[in-house]
């Protein structure tokens, strides 16, 4: 591992996204506009809003990371940007780790501002403690990230990389247990749950709302999102090509 060419890149993609202010914007303020439509949708139905906001503290960094990093990266492919980095010592692995650092800083700024809008604003409470909940949102953004970047490999342009969300995401979304407990869905349909990803994020946040202290199941999923972010990334890096040594 190259660690300067891997902070001056982590560096470069960070300030573009600092100038990048519709970027931010729909980074740091769209979970924050998500929830509050949800606290009114579910207005004098308390404990409905409380499973629904905690799900979606994990719901919504996943969508929007995994929209904004593969249309990032898709522009990076296009630009030659990439192209470039390729004909540098950096490991293709490095630099995919390099934009999934950036973009899980990023990640980790919406997350703790998401999460401290629904406690402190919107009313939301758990059994278990804020920064567990902030620990698997930022996990699941960055499992957004992840997907995002492997999902870029394979568009050739921005509304292709869109359109990996109906296929990609959506499934997600409707299988994690937010609209039917997934120990109530048909056989085949549990099972299309147990391997994806955001089920396991969906549960541990669940776990943190229903207990005290961390569980066993809630850290066993956590493992699994994690795993998820390594596993994506590692495929995303046998997408990256070298043209020129």
């Amino acid at each position: 591992m190259h660690a300067r060419l891997l902070g001056a890149t982590v560096g470069r993609i960070l300030g573009q996204l600092r100038h990048d202010r519709p970027t931010m914007a729909l980074v740091l303020l769209m979970p924050i506009v998500l929830l509050t439509l949800v606290k009114y949708m579910f207005s004098g139905n308390d404990p409905s809003f409380q499973r629904a906001a905690l799900v979606m503290l994990g719901i919504f960094p996943f969508v929007l990371m995994f929209v904004v990093t593969s249309i990032a990266m898709l522009r990076e492919r296009t630009s030659g940007t990439l192209e470039r980095l390729l004909t540098t010592p950096i490991g293709k692995l490095d630099i995919l780790f390099a934009y999934g650092l950036a973009f899980a800083l990023a990640a980790t700024a919406q997350g703790a501002v998401a999460t401290g809008l629904a406690y402190w604003l919107l009313g939301l409470e758990t059994a278990g403690p804020v920064w567990l909940v902030i620990l698997i949102a930022v996990a699941n953004a960055v499992l957004g990230v992840a997907l995002g970047l492997l999902c870029s490999a394979f568009a050739r342009t921005e509304f292709q990389a869109v359109q990996f969300m109906p296929a990609v995401a959506i499934p997600q979304i409707l299988l994690c247990g937010l609209f039917v407990p997934r120990e109530q869905m048909a056989g085949w349909l549990e099972a299309i749950s147990n391997v994806l990803p955001l089920s396991y994020s969906v549960e541990a946040l669940l776990e943190v709302g229903a207990n005290v202290d961390p569980t066993g199941v809630m850290w066993r999923d956590l493992g699994i999102v994690l795993g998820a972010v390594v596993l994506a990334l590692a495929l995303g890096g046998l997408t990256l090509r070298r043209r020129s040594a």
